[in-house]
């Protein structure tokens, strides 16, 4: 097994990124890991799990921020903006165009025979 290179140090690394905005990916270009290092790492360190959290929360009230600064500046493109709100931020920004469903689910069915004679039925109050 290759030994890691997790440090104490890079708790407050990611925390100041998250105050800057950046992305979990801008993380680990600065700690030169890949991401997968540090999902490893949030698994292994409650320290680092704790610390990867708050910068979490942290980088979207940056682009929060910025954004509300957006809406009083002249150029400032909103739907750009709510865009990569969604796309950095799914749980909290994404527009959910689902269609949900609840309750039972009943499902009839019927027969060609059933079929044809509501046809017939149908045409004979017609006419």
């Amino acid at each position: 097994m290759r030994p890691t290179k997790y440090e104490d140090s890079h708790c407050q690394v990611v925390i100041d990124a998250g105050k800057e905005g950046k992305s979990i990916a801008w993380m680990a270009c600065e700690l030169e890991v890949s991401v997968d290092s540090l999902y490893e790492w949030e698994k292994v360190y409650p320290q680092f799990s704790e610390a990867l959290t708050q910068a979490r929360l942290l980088s979207q009230r940056w682009w929060e921020d910025k954004g509300q600064e957006g809406m009083v500046t002249p150029g400032f493109s909103a739907p750009i903006w709510s865009r990569s709100m969604a796309a950095r931020f799914p749980k909290d920004w994404r527009e959910n165009k689902g269609v949900e469903v609840s309750g039972a689910l009943q499902v009839e069915t019927t027969t060609k025979e059933q079929r044809d004679a509501a046809v017939a039925a149908a045409t004979r109050a017609n006419s």
